[in-house]
């Protein structure tokens, strides 16, 4: 009777990590791995004999120096003498606003544009396909120079607002006051602030009102807790849709959950409207939007939401026909279909690209340097480094800033594209 044995395994031969496809890809990415450390360790101490050969060192205690520069627009308290770090806070905020109205205008404009583009309207499509080449194919730094030239040279001085007869009047019901220097809007203060008003005086015989970071902080709060509420309800809306096939009317509650808590911060600050008056030579009072914010925010905006305007539109061809026609044949009119039954199904091919042209919009922000709009662009990786001869340190703070929000963006926006995305059953 014979016995049937496994043969012996053959010993391991260093040969493997190189033939064997068992042990090949482990032995590429240990290689590529150490070429990497070696090449950072190189940059590293490279840097590090250049900095001593030029009697530097590498910290970041120049943020504590004061900064001795002015800040044209900001949104927080800032003057010269306060540190390299309050000014680089006062850029970033600068930056986060320009990159937020960007996105949001460009959103609205590039919905719309691509659906008009697809409109059956010959007219109003050859209008927006115009809207879209013109935009799209030239560079983005023009438009911000020839929105702001025309800011500056087209508008209105201040002093044609004056007289019995002014050359100039401000627009709706007195309120904004279009300027060659900028447009002055109204801003909302508070008689009952919790900064207190002690320290805001009146101007001309009008009670100046103050408007601190806490009234700011107290309705930020106030609008985010009443959005999480706002999600239970709809989340709840959407449980009973998938229980009963009906979706309850909610919408009455949503806005009382908006409004209600909104309006009884307001009564408590004693919120009112402050709006802008002539004083001098120049406007006062209320929020002076600058030319060079215009100019970088409508250019983004005109800029970026012509590409997603065409992402629209492809999104929307994406869809099959039989949608539509099987909406039609239900009896839903073409705007209901259009939001309800063709554009979720299109978010799905919309939501990715649409994430490159957000983060391409916040980047392209830093070209507000071509008008003078202070982003932290301008103060951290302008002035301070200037000032400081701290080029390195600046631009890996510039770089990391850039870093942080582009993974935030793309975090959030993929997000949102998984919750959009099919679920099967």
């Amino acid at each position: 009777m014979s016995t049937l044995t496994d043969p012996p395994k053959p010993a391991f031969r260093l040969s493997q990590l190189i033939y064997d496809t068992r042990y090949r890809s482990i032995t590429i990415q240990l290689v590529a791995l150490v070429l990497m450390v070696l090449g950072i360790g190189w940059l590293v101490n490279n840097t590090v004999q250049n900095l001593a050969a030029l009697g530097k060192d590498f910290n970041f205690g120049f943020l504590d120096n004061p900064a001795g520069y002015d800040i044209n627009q900001k949104l927080i308290d800032y003057d010269s003498q306060m540190s390299h770090g309050r000014a680089a806070l006062v850029g970033i905020l600068n930056t986060l606003l320009v990159a937020i109205l960007g996105c949001v205008t460009a959103t609205v404009i590039g919905v719309i544009a691509g659906v008009l583009r697809l409109s059956k309207n010959w007219v109003v499509s050859r209008l927006m396909a115009v809207y879209v080449e013109g935009f799209r194919n030239v560079p983005l730094l023009l438009w911000i120079i020839l929105i702001f030239s025309i800011m500056s040279e087209s508008m209105p001085q201040p002093r044609d607002f004056r007289g019995d007869e002014p050359a100039a009047s401000m627009i709706l019901s007195d309120s904004v006051a279009v300027t060659n220097r900028g447009i002055w809007i109204p801003r909302l203060g508070f008689t009952n602030s919790l900064s207190g008003n002690e320290a805001v005086a009146s101007v001309e015989g009008v009670p100046a009102v103050a408007s601190g970071g806490a009234d700011w902080a107290l309705i930020g709060v106030t609008l985010l807790i009443s959005i999480v509420a706002i999600g239970f309800v709809r989340s709840r809306s959407t449980r009973i849709q998938e229980a009963t096939g009906v979706r309850p009317t909610t919408w009455y509650l949503q806005l009382g959950i908006l409004v209600i808590p909104f309006a009884i911060v307001g009564l408590f600050l004693g919120m009112t409207v402050v709006t802008p008056f002539l004083k001098g030579f120049n406007f006062t009072e209320g929020t002076h939007l600058r030319n060079s914010l215009i100019a970088l925010w409508l250019a983004l905006s005109l800029y970026t939401g012509s590409f997603i305007a065409e992402i629209v539109r492809a999104g929307i061809l994406a869809v099959s026909k039989g949608q539509s026609e099987a909406a039609f044949a239900l009896g839903m009119r073409p705007n209901r279909t259009m939001n309800l039954v063709i554009l979720p199904q299109a978010m799905r091919v919309i939501v990715p690209p649409l994430i490159s042209q957000y983060l391409n919009l916040t980047k392209n922000s830093s070209l507000a340097i071509a008008v003078g709009y202070m982003d932290v662009r301008a103060t951290l990786g302008g002035i301070t480094i200037n000032q400081t001869g701290r080029e390195l340190e600046g631009m890996l703070l510039l770089g990391g800033f850039y870093l942080v929000l582009s993974l935030l963006i793309s975090s959030v926006m993929n997000y949102f594209n998984n919750r959009t995305q099919l679920r099967e059953r």
